[in-house]
């Protein structure tokens, strides 16, 4: 059986955290930024984790 190749659309967009965890940025945050409160770009920084649901499959796409 050949090996499975990792998803690389998703391996750019996806972090993995030392303990297995995914994150993801937030979206919206490329441009368009002065109708933005500050408080929404600051959001924009942070990291969020994968729903649950779709973090399984997702382990799948990158041979985790």
């Amino acid at each position: 059986m050949p090996k499975m190749k990792t998803n690389k659309s998703l391996a750019k967009r996806i972090k993995v955290t030392a303990r297995g965890k995914l994150l993801r940025r937030r979206p919206g945050a490329g441009h368009l930024k002065s109708r933005k409160s500050p408080s929404r770009i600051r959001r924009f920084r942070k990291e969020i984790p994968l729903s649950p649901g779709f973090a399984k499959q997702a382990k799948k796409m990158l041979g985790i």
